[in-house]
């Protein structure tokens, strides 16, 4: 948004980011949307007009493993961001959902009307806030929009940690020589969607002159390739760990998007890998 000459204040308690990925115009305050006493940070931010929600403990096994953070961050501190929106009478809150909100879905491609089965704490936490959003615009007439984000890549990546995505992972066990460590049998089946095309959905929805009362949309590429072709594509040994609980295969419809908010997805998940691996 810095680029259409808007004022941006960024929010972060920097657990799993850093402040070196933060563009030096914005302004930048160190909290925690769980723990923000709305009454006191008012005058910090008046004047907003639009919010972007994408705080949120990620990641789906960390969350099964000790799910009450990751509901403190993602329930808690949604609803406080909501309530935050609703003092400062913001236009719209943006807010980041999941694809995890479909757990393993037997309607592929996936449209925003199939049956909301979580598999994770983290899928059900990121539906509750969706649910937040939609009551929020009912009760307070506070307009939202949930966007279902399915399987985010780009640079800026964590590549260690529990919140480093595979695609991160995988960079770091090639530069370092080692085999690509993968989950269950490397069948299953994931639509990458670069982080470029998530930024411009942010912003197509932030600016859509409509209303839109809460509803979702699907942020995919809506192509999906099996984890062992994607390995493939990198190149190197192969390696298979641990099994988990996961979709078999995530791919979004991504027509409504198409349709309402004029969204066109261009990034090319071969042209990444052989750009930067």
């Amino acid at each position: 948004m810095i680029e259409y000459n808007c004022e941006v204040i960024v929010i972060d308690n920097l657990y799993s980011g850093s402040k070196d990925n933060i563009n030096s115009k914005a302004k930048f305050l160190n909290w925690d949307i769980s723990k923000i006493d709305l009454n006191s940070i008012i005058d910090d931010i008046k004047n907003t007009d639009i919010i972007f929600h994408c705080a949120a403990a990620a990641r789906v096994q960390p969350s099964i493993d000790n799910p009450l953070p990751f509901n403190e961050t993602n329930i808690t501190g949604t609803l406080r961001v909501l309530m935050l929106a609703n003092k400062l009478k913001v236009k719209r809150v943006v807010y980041s959902a999941s694809s995890s909100c479909y757990g393993n879905t037997e309607i592929t491609p996936t449209p925003e009307t199939a049956p909301l089965i979580p598999l994770s704490p983290y899928g059900l936490q990121k539906l509750v806030g969706e649910q937040y959003c939609k009551l929020f615009s009912r009760v307070y007439d506070l307009d939202t929009v949930c966007l279902r984000y399915f399987n985010v890549y780009g640079t800026r990546m964590p590549e260690v940690g529990a919140y480093s995505l595979v695609l991160a992972a995988w960079k770091q066990q090639k530069r370092e020589g080692k085999p690509l460590n993968i989950t269950n049998d490397g069948k299953q089946r994931r639509d990458f969607t670069h982080v470029g095309d998530v930024v411009s959905a942010n912003i197509l929805a932030a600016l859509h002159e409509e209303n839109f009362h809460g509803e979702s949309f699907n942020i995919g590429n809506g192509k999906s390739l099996p984890i062992n072709e994607v390995a493939d594509m990198i190149g190197g040994e192969k390696i298979y760990g641990e099994k988990r609980l996961e979709p078999f295969e995530t791919l979004a419809n991504n027509k409504l998007a198409r349709l309402i908010l004029g969204w066109n997805p261009t990034g090319s998940l071969q042209k990444y890998i052989e750009e930067n691996y």
